[in-house]
């Protein structure tokens, strides 16, 4: 009785152990864990170029300052060829340049848009119609301390002084206004450029200044400049008022003193008879 029993208890534990095989077989395999593949990373954004345009409507004959300009990014396959790159080198080739062409906001400045002051015929395109071109020599003290810039409207002064055998002690030294409310156009080789002319002339003094004038006004300089010396005066903004043409200014008329002199010394008259001349002073 009781080995029956064991042999059915062994038949039991066999049958159990069998079936957990079974079922171990029978059930599906574990899939590997798997490890997440990174993303690729982005492609990096297409390369931009950047050019200057004009940051205002600029009209034709503007001289260009630096605030004419602003930075914008195109595609580098839609730059023009003869564009300006932002950058200190572009800005002092276009500072000053002349706008041969109108340019809405936005437009890209091309070089054949501009006329620089070192390209030839610079000059002749500043002026405005019918006018001419003629330059003076100045000092420190003619050229106003070099306190004139290109811009400046001015006055001419030509002063001269008489020999004494051609007119009295009084009348010798003569002061004339011989042209008024003159445009300057350039001091030496500096154009009219905005606030880049004074910073390009700070602590140098100005040998000539060329003025804007018509051709009867350019043929009154030359002579002028043979006489004796011109100074230039600075006329105050929006001044309008014309000097008096053919007015004179002796030395008499200035110092009191000399005046009083020239009463003292009398009137000179030369007398010429034949080959002989003399001087009489009435008194």
């Amino acid at each position: 009785m009781v080995l029956r029993s064991l042999l059915i208890l062994s038949l039991l534990l066999i049958a159990i152990g069998l079936g957990a095989v079974g079922l171990r077989v029978l059930a599906p395999a574990e899939a590997p864990a798997t490890v997440p593949a990174e993303a690729p990373p982005p492609p990096p954004p297409p390369a931009r170029a950047r050019i200057l345009v004009a940051a205002r409507p600029l009209s034709a004959g503007t001289l260009l300052k630096e605030e004419d300009f602003a930075s914008r990014e195109i595609a580098p396959g839609e730059v023009p060829p003869d564009s300006f790159a932002p950058g200190g080198e572009s800005a002092a080739e276009l500072r000053g340049a002349l706008l041969r062409r109108f340019l809405d906001p936005g437009v890209p400045v091309l070089r054949a848009d501009v006329l620089r002051p070192r390209d030839r015929g610079f000059l002749a395109a500043v002026l405005r119609p019918g006018l001419r071109a003629i330059s003076v020599g100045v000092d420190v003290v003619t050229g106003t301390a070099g306190l004139i810039w290109p811009g400046d409207q001015v006055d001419l002064v030509l002063t001269q002084e008489l020999a004494a055998n051609d007119a009295p002690l009084g009348r010798r030294v003569i002061g004339e206004t011989i042209l008024a409310d003159v445009r300057v156009i350039a001091v030496d080789q500096q154009f009219l450029q905005g606030a880049g002319a004074a910073e390009a002339g700070t602590g140098r003094v100005a040998r000539t200044v060329t003025l804007e004038v018509t051709a009867e006004q350019a043929e009154r300089v030359a002579v002028a400049s043979r006489l004796g010396r011109i100074a230039l005066t600075v006329r105050a903004i929006g001044d309008g008022v014309a000097m008096p043409s053919g007015a004179s200014l002796f030395g008499a008329d200035v110092s009191p003193a000399l005046a009083r002199s020239a009463i003292s010394e009398g009137l000179r008259m030369r007398v010429i008879q034949g080959e002989d001349q003399r001087e009489v002073i009435f008194r």
